[in-house]
Formats: C-alpha cells, sequence, structure tokens
C-alpha cells in the first residue's frame, strides 16, 4: 500500500466520521445493519469502503446530497490502486528505488501497519515471504531476491544519526499468517532484539535517540 493511497484513505475516513456527527459508530452501525468494527475501520482508514458502503453511509446519516461527494473521493482511492499495480508489473524495483529516495531524504519518519511487520523492521526470511505474496498477488515479476537485499540494506539508516522512526503496529501483526511459524517466530525475536538495546525506555518500549545518536523507534499495540 503506498503512502498517498493510505493518506487518501484516512482523509475518506475522517470525512465519514464528520458526517456521522454526534451519532455513535454503535447507534450508526446499527441504522446500516454493519458491525460496529466496520464503520470503526472506514473511519480509521484501516479498511477501504466500496461504492454501496459510502452511499449507504450518505444516506443513514441524512446527508444524501454527500454521496457524489463520497464516490469521487473512492474513485480517487482506485486510481491509487491502480497505479500501485501497474508500478508492480514492472517489478518490484520502481516501487523499491522511489521509496529509497523518500527515506534517504527523510530525517523523521511515520509508519503504520495492521497486518504485517514494518519493512524497516523486517527481517530478510520475513521479507522474501512477503514479497513472494505481493508477486503472486499482483502478478509481477518475482524480482524478489534483489528486493529483499534492497530493503535489508535500508534497514542500516536505523542506527544512523540524526534520523528519527515512529512506527505503530497493530499486535495481530505478530500472529498474522504472512510467513511460515519459523519466520514468524525469528521475526519476533528480530523486534525482541531491538526493543531490547540499551537505547531503550522501558516504560515507553522505546529506542531513543538524538541529533548524534542512532534513531528510534517507538512501538504501539493494543487490542
Amino acid at each position: 500500500m503506498t503512502a498517498d493511497f493510505q493518506q487518501s484513505r484516512q482523509a475518506l475516513g475522517r470525512r465519514l466520521r464528520e458526517l456521522r456527527g454526534p451519532r455513535t459508530q454503535r447507534d450508526l452501525a446499527a441504522i446500516l445493519g454493519w458491525p460496529r468494527a466496520k464503520v470503526s475501520k472506514l473511519e480509521t482508514g484501516r479498511q477501504t469502503a466500496a461504492a454501496e458502503d459510502v452511499m449507504a453511509w450518505a444516506k443513514a446519516t441524512g446527508h444524501p446530497a454527500a454521496t457524489e461527494e463520497l464516490v469521487a473521493r473512492l474513485q480517487g482511492l482506485e486510481t491509487h490502486t491502480r497505479s500501485w499495480r501497474r508500478q508492480l508489473r514492472a517489478g518490484h524495483r520502481p516501487v523499491r528505488d522511489v521509496l529509497t529516495i523518500e527515506y534517504e531524504q527523510s530525517a523523521e519518519l511515520r509508519a503504520w501497519e495492521g497486518a504485517m511487520v514494518v519493512g524497516m523492521l523486517q527481517t530478510a526470511d520475513y521479507a522474501c515471504a512477503v514479497f513472494t505474496r505481493y508477486a503472486e498477488l499482483h502478478r509481477a515479476p518475482k524480482d524478489i531476491d534483489e528486493a529483499v537485499r534492497a530493503r535489508v540494506r535500508r534497514q542500516q539508516l536505523l542506527f544512523e544519526p540524526g534520523r528519527q522512526f515512529h512506527i505503530a503496529m497493530w499486535e495481530a501483526a505478530l500472529h498474522a499468517d504472512v510467513a511460515p511459524p519459523e519466520v514468524l517466530a525469528a521475526q519476533i525475536d528480530r523486534l525482541g532484539t531491538l526493543i531490547g538495546l540499551d537505547m531503550v525506555t522501558p516504560e515507553y518500549s522505546r529506542i531513543n535517540g538524538d541529533g548524534d545518536s542512532p534513531s528510534f523507534v517507538t512501538f504501539w499495540s493494543w487490542p
């Protein structure tokens, strides 16, 4: 998922929240006949809405005139998705090169991941499993070995002075069936190693740093 896509999805979620008004998520879910979790995920950008979802939302919240706007926002999301797929048709390298430039030019980065371990913290085997699944899903060229090597090299930025990484992961990322059990176990061990570094502030599970020392990584998880 590209950063632009996720930002657009979150912007749509904020607009949906605005339209909900004073109703609670539970109340709106009851009107729509949805699980409350779906309302929450759409508003926080953790799930992509379908056209019928936003049309039903506009009607249920008493804002039918907003239907056209919401559908237009959703079409923008679909454009981002098609662009992502076009990039992947040429393999992982074009996407990887753009990300590497953005990372190298940034002093502070923020990442959120709800379904898998964030790329900057992945082991080589875990990254291989992720890239393999992406290649199969998008029918992209399987330039997986090169993509894994590039991702591992990029992780050296974690230890460069003057950089800060704020990384949030949902607990489900530690349980998702993204890789074989032994690979996932090694990945969890890798996270434990990062949290156990000397720069950690235990009460915040934080790897700290400033302009003269290595970057820091902050982990959050919630049920």
